[in-house]
């Protein structure tokens, strides 16, 4: 226990401190852990290119095709469309609402940074239109991003978490849209209720025409390549429930085929590289500048997954486990590993995945395999990974420059919400293990 305790220390101090990238943080940590575990040369390679190779087997063309639309559905305006579309359904005065709720869908394929940038000048809008404090609205918008970002695939943090513990990805759609509603309620609600003392206007007010009109969108074009891959998933885990209620015919077969990831998110891909109003040969620039932030990605998570394969082959895992299982912390031991990393080192992405790497080996000695506590542990695992927002985090820095704030307020208001949406979401799943296993 104490080998791996020293190892993620090691990773938090190089990622931090010496600036590593978790990459290499994670190679390092894995080779590590190996000698400390007494594994010899030769296996330790082994299992260090076994866990790399399989959990990029089965996780990287997903987080590609991703990564894929996510910036197309940035650069067509495909969120702003959505922005226009919830303001209408939710009307002026409930401006903090429209702006949790697009943010809640926009950071399902996009980052939540880079939702924040695009949409921060719908929020200065919204604020000059409806008198709303910029403080309100900027939270209320980075706590219904930050939401989907950690819970909801093809996000590509849970997507690799649930690549890493074999979680169905289907299943942690489901349940963590269900995770999601509570948690981005709490961050709504410290928005109105306390982020509403802080007033701050924006500097620059642009006029309401940069709130996109009804005609001016093409919703479908918008909403269809970020729901059609979880529509299909989530419905091939219910053709793959053992109680088949969509029947064990074609149906079904179908179903399997385009309801895997892969299948699921190149139908998406397909739907947003193929739009007439993108040249051919500025959608492949997109493409290819998609896998260039895709690649950093993958790697860190192929990393993540040699260093787990590395710690379970060592044994130590099973140690580990048995010590954490005399505490009977079940899904909070996730939540609080993600939570420390997370705050150490600022990255929700990295959190997730390192978290996911050392739970992997975990779950069977700590009686966590069946599919619906592995779904619970990539969901505590995201709880985890947004307590809490601070200094460290390019996002603590988007949301307080983007909307005027300056750094204690930013603390007051911003930070305070993700410890809050954090012990929100980690109760929710709780109740949710207390229920489901």
């Amino acid at each position: 226990m104490l080998q791996i305790l020293l190892v993620i220390a090691l990773i938090v101090l190089a990622t931090t401190k010496l600036k590593l990238h978790p990459f290499l943080a994670l190679l390092l940590a894995a080779i590590l852990m190996g000698f400390l575990g007494d594994l010899g040369a030769a296996a330790l390679i082994d299992k260090l290119v076994e866990g790399f190779g399989s959990t990029l087997r089965s996780i990287g063309i997903v987080i590609a095709c991703g990564t894929i639309i996510g910036t197309f559905l940035e650069r067509t305006g495909g969120a702003q469309a959505i922005a226009g579309f919830v303001l209408k359904v939710v009307g002026d005065k409930n401006a903090p609402l429209a702006v949790s709720m697009t943010g809640f869908l926009v950071s399902i394929p996009v980052f939540c940074d880079s939702g924040f940038v695009i949409l921060s000048a719908i929020n200065k809008a919204l604020s000059a239109k409806t008198k709303t404090s910029l403080t309100v609205l900027a939270v209320a918008l980075a706590t219904g991003l930050y939401t989907t970002h950690v819970f909801v695939p093809p996000t590509p943090g849970p997507l690799a978490a649930a690549g890493t513990l074999g979680a169905d990805v289907g299943l942690v759609v489901i349940l963590g849209l269900v995770a999601a509603i509570p948690t981005a309620g709490a961050g709504l609600l410290w928005a109105l209720y306390y982020a509403s003392r802080f007033s701050v206007s924006p500097e620059d007010q642009p006029d309401n025409s940069q709130i996109p009109a009804e005609e001016e969108c093409d919703l479908f074009r918008s909403f269809a390549p970020l729901l059609l891959p979880l529509v299909l998933i989530a419905l091939k885990s219910v053709a793959d429930l053992p109680s088949a209620p969509l029947g064990e015919g074609t149906l079904r077969s179908v179903l399997q085929f385009f309801g895997h990831p892969v299948i699921a998110l190149l139908t998406g891909v397909l739907m947003v590289v193929r739009r007439k109003q993108v040249p051919a040969e500025v959608a492949s620039k997109w493409v290819h500048e998609s896998l260039q932030n895709a690649g950093s990605i993958i790697l860190i998570t192929g990393a993540g997954g040699a260093f787990g394969n590395v710690l379970r082959a060592t044994g130590m895992a099973d140690d580990f486990a048995s010590n954490m299982s005399q505490w009977q912390l079940g899904v909070f031991l996730p939540f609080f590993i993600a939570a420390v990393l997370k705050t150490a080192q600022g990255s929700s992405t990295v959190a997730i995945i390192t978290t996911a790497a050392m739970m992997a080996p975990l779950l069977e000695p700590m009686e966590m395999t069946a599919s619906v506590a592995k779904a619970l542990v990539v969901l505590a695992i995201g709880a985890g990974s947004m307590t809490v927002s601070h200094f460290n985090d390019s996002f603590f820095w988007v949301v307080s420059q983007f909307s005027d704030m300056d750094e204690s307020t930013a603390l007051r208001c911003f930070t305070a919400a993700t410890l809050v949406q954090g012990l929100t979401a980690i109760a929710t799943i709780a109740i949710m293990a207390s229920l489901l296993t």
